[in-house]
């Protein structure tokens, strides 16, 4: 099932205010020479933000244990689960094309809004920075650059579903604009959820559950795979 289509965005503004979680402090399930994997809680920045208030970032944590930290991909703010670090910039520079040809297998689940129409589907829509607003992201067929989600639906709820998402792309925001456009954006999701899906939800439900890559230097695999905490 192919979706290609564009639904208006609604314009949701609410307060933000950077609370980062200090329990546990690093949660790190692999770690060697070159790479570091760990698990990012939801309300984490990846790396540092804007200002001085927003430096506490598990990029900086680890810089506090290892040294030198160099990234490779992020995770968003709100969003929880599986993330790799490199130790070095050729590790660095290893996994990033790695990421780039498509050669890490990335897996999410998700609770989404409402009923899901049928059991899978493919999501194919063009993406763009919505300046005026940012870091909100819309679909736009004209400038957006092409971004594709794969879905299964797990189960079944009476007013949400659990998904499992695989993006094909790595674009900003990719996952949670995507089921939005569909008609059912993530629950507790502050910049795209309609208030009913959004109030009575203490976070983002998206967590990158599973990721598996060879290592890039003994091509070992790997292969991690995390409980999702909502």
């Amino acid at each position: 099932m192919l979706f290609a289509y564009k639904r208006p965005m609604q314009t949701i503004l609410r307060q933000f205010i950077y609370n980062p979680p200090q329990d546990p402090y690093l949660d790190i399930c692999y770690e060697d020479e070159d790479i570091v994997i760990c698990i990012k809680p939801s309300g984490l920045l990846s790396v540092p933000g804007r200002g001085e208030d927003k430096q506490d970032c598990l990029a900086n944590r680890l810089r506090e244990k290892y040294g030198e930290i160099f990234i490779v991909h992020r995770l968003d703010l709100e969003t929880s689960g599986v993330i790799v670090f490199a130790r070095n910039a050729e590790m660095q520079s290893a996994l990033g094309k790695m990421f780039m040809e498509r050669r890490v297998e990335k897996d999410y689940i998700a609770d989404v809004y409402g009923e899901l129409p049928g059991l899978c589907g493919v999501i194919e829509l063009p993406l763009i920075c919505d300046w005026p607003n940012r870091p909100r992201q819309i679909v736009d067929f004209n400038e957006g650059r092409p971004s594709t989600t794969k879905w299964t639906r797990l189960e079944q709820f009476e007013n949400h579903a659990r998904v499992k998402l695989k993006p094909v792309t790595g674009r900003t925001h990719q996952l949670r604009v995507h089921m939005q456009n569909l008609g059912h954006p993530m629950l507790g999701d502050s910049l795209y959820a309609p208030d009913e899906a959004f109030t009575n939800y203490s976070r983002l439900h998206l967590h990158a559950w599973r990721i598996s890559f060879a290592h890039p230097l003994s091509r070992i695999p790997i292969e991690i795979e995390t409980d999702c905490p909502f």
